[in-house]
C-alpha cells in the first residue's frame, strides 16, 4: 500500500493511506501506525515526515504496519526533518515578539536554493502601533514575494486573510516557519477553526515565545493541501548555501549580480559591484543588502572553520 507520512514520534510513524477508496463520500482517512523496517538503518536513511512510503499493514484492526520502502524524494531538510515540501510560508510577528528580519532573509534564500516556493505571513499587525508592518510589506512585495497580514488573536483574525492564506496554501504540501511565538499554531487554528495544535505564550520578561510544537505534524486542509506546524526552526541554518553562491538566492540581486565588474565578485569589499550600484539606485533596500552582509559572514566563517 501507499501512504504519506503525516508525523513521527519516537521512530512510530503515523502514514495516511492514499489508496483509500475516494469515491467515499464523508469517509475519513485511514492513518496508520508503523515502525520502519531494519534495512533503512543499513541503508543510512530514515523516514520523516513528508515522504510517501509503501507499507505493509500487519494488523488491520488495530491499524499497525510496517514501512517496506521509501520513495524518491524531491526535497529534503534537515532541520526539521522533512521531505517533499513545496512551499514555505515564513511567519514573523510585528510585535512581541519584534520581527526577525534576519531570520526570514535566510529563509527566504533557502527557498530560492531548494526552488520552493515562499510567501510571507506578517502576524500581530493589531500589536504594531507604529505600523511598521507596511515598511517591512513593502520591501518583500517589490522582490516579488507574496505578503499577507495577520491579526494577533485568532478571534480578530479577519476571515478574508485567512481565506487569502488557504488560496495560497492550496496544492502544497506547506511549512509554517518562523520563530517560537510569532502565532503559527494560532493560524493553524485558525485556519481549521478549531483548536488543532497548542497555542505558544509570550515571557513578560524578554518578549520571546515559548516553543510549545514538539513534533512535526502535517494537517490536511483539503485533497493534496496540507500544512505542518513545526518546532525546528529557531534555530535556522543554512550551511548548504556557499558563501560565494549566496547573491543568487536573493532574489532581487540576481539581475545585478551581472553588472560586476568581475565574476568573482563578493558583493561585499569590492567597488564596482552591480548590487551596490543598484542599492545607490534604490532598487535594492539598504536593510536587505545589510543582513545579507551577516549572512554571507556567517556562512564564510562556517567555511573557514571547516577547513581547519
Amino acid at each position: 500500500m501507499q501512504g504519506l507520512i503525516i508525523e513521527n514520534i519516537a521512530n512510530l510513524y503515523k502514514i495516511e493511506n492514499r489508496e483509500q477508496d475516494k469515491n467515499k463520500k464523508n469517509s475519513t482517512k485511514e492513518v496508520y501506525e508503523a515502525y520502519a523496517r531494519g534495512k533503512f538503518k543499513k541503508e543510512e536513511i530514515t523516514p520523516v515526515v513528508g515522504d510517501f512510503v509503501e507499507f505493509e499493514v500487519t494488523d488491520e484492526k488495530n491499524k499497525k504496519a510496517v514501512i517496506t520502502q521509501i520513495e524518491e524524494r524531491k526535497v529534503y531538510i534537515k532541520r526539521p526533518k522533512m521531505a517533499n515540501i513545496t512551499q514555505l510560508v515564513l511567519v514573523v510577528s510585528s510585535k512581541d515578539p519584534k520581527p526577525d528580519l534576519l531570520m526570514l532573509d535566510k529563509q527566504l534564500a533557502f527557498s530560492e536554493f531548494l526552488d520552493l516556493k515562499a510567501c510571507i505571513v506578517l502576524n500581530k499587525i493589531d500589536l504594531d502601533d507604529e505600523k511598521e508592518f507596511k515598511s517591512i510589506k513593502e520591501i518583500y512585495e517589490k522582490i516579488g514575494y507574496e505578503v499577507i497580514e495577520t491579526q494577533a488573536n485568532k478571534k480578530d483574525i479577519e476571515e478574508d486573510s485567512i481565506e487569502k492564506l488557504i488560496k495560497t496554501l492550496k496544492g502544497n504540501i506547506n511549512v509554517l516557519a518562523g520563530n517560537s511565538g510569532v502565532g503559527k499554531s494560532t493560524l493553524i487554528n485558525a485556519i481549521f477553526k478549531k483548536e488543532l495544535t497548542q497555542e505558544g505564550e509570550i515571557s513578560n520578561r524578554n518578549k520571546r515565545g515559548k516553543n510549545t510544537t514538539t513534533s512535526t505534524k502535517l494537517y490536511e486542509i483539503e485533497e493534496n493541501t496540507y500544512i505542518a506546524d513545526t518546532p525546528g526552526f529557531s534555530t535556522f541554518s543554512i550551511e548548504e548555501i556557499p558563501s560565494n553562491k549566496l547573491a543568487e538566492y536573493f532574489k532581487e540581486f540576481r539581475n545585478e549580480i551581472q553588472n560586476c565588474e568581475f565574476a568573482s565578485c563578493t558583493h561585499i569589499k569590492e567597488e564596482n559591484c552591480g548590487i551596490k550600484q543598484a542599492i545607490r539606485e534604490e532598487k535594492i533596500s539598504q536593510d536587505r543588502y545589510d543582513r545579507f552582509c551577516k549572512i554571507y559572514e556567517e556562512l564564510k566563517q562556517k567555511e573557514d572553520r571547516k577547513k581547519w
